[in-house]
């Protein structure tokens, strides 16, 4: 016997991460990463190791790369490096997860606002936005947009209110659990977004509202909602 899941409120505004949950951008993060080691004299990291720890950013890709975290001597210069590589070729294979662009147009036709809210630099989302497609976000919000990324709550707190909303109104959605953590302490709604990279750990132990396979289905469950 399986238990009915809550009905959702109907949103006034989507918020969604970037990185995994919008758009694929691995094979450009990987790319940085992998000119990091070739230039080193060191064969590139298998691709589909990098993958999955994309959301989590340099300290996912040099993690996996290097084996070294923000605590070790080399890091910094790592990220650094790494930072200017990814800056250099941002958009070279990213493109937006199959059928976003119709779940984003479906969201605008009922009316429903949608925004960014990324733990991605801002030197690296103002530019990479409009190169996807995605520059008529509603918002947009960075990692460093706020005094804390996620999963603090702040730069979903800081969404909201640039969109003029009450938190409780808006859904956040990532593959990632920082996000669901985040919009949790935000008081949103959350859909785990199953088609994206999620990491190491599974989205279905993360507690959130919804975990869905599919863009699409985003739209039919925000349709249903209204």
């Amino acid at each position: 016997m399986t238990t009915a899941l809550a009905a959702l409120a109907a949103p006034r505004a989507i918020l969604f991460d970037l990185d995994g949950t919008l758009a694929d951008t691995a094979p450009d993060l990987a790319a940085a990463v992998n000119l990091l080691r070739t230039t080193r004299g060191l064969a590139p990291s298998d691709y589909q190791l990098l993958r999955p720890t994309a959301s989590a950013g340099a300290r996912g890709m040099i993690g996996v790369a290097f084996g070294l975290t923000p605590e070790d001597d080399d890091y910094l210069a790592l990220r650094d490096g790494f930072f200017d590589n990814y800056a250099a070729n941002i958009a070279d294979h990213s493109t937006l997860f199959d059928g976003v662009p119709e779940l984003l147009a479906g969201i605008e036709a009922a009316g429903v606002q949608w925004g960014v809210v990324t733990n991605k630099p801002k030197r690296f989302t103002d530019p990479l936005l409009p190169l996807i497609g995605l520059d008529h976000a509603a918002c947009s919000i960075s990692g460093d947009t706020t005094a804390h990324a996620k999963p603090h709550p702040a730069p979903l707190f800081e969404a909201a209110a640039r969109l003029g909303l009450d938190p409780r109104d808006c859904w956040y959605v990532g593959d990632d659990l920082r996000d669901i953590q985040a919009g949790k302490a935000a008081g949103m709604p959350t859909i785990a977004a199953g088609w994206g990279y999620c990491g190491p750990h599974k989205p279905l132990d993360w507690q959130a509202d919804r975990v869905l396979n599919d863009p699409l289905a985003l739209l039919a469950l925000m349709q249903e909602s209204l």
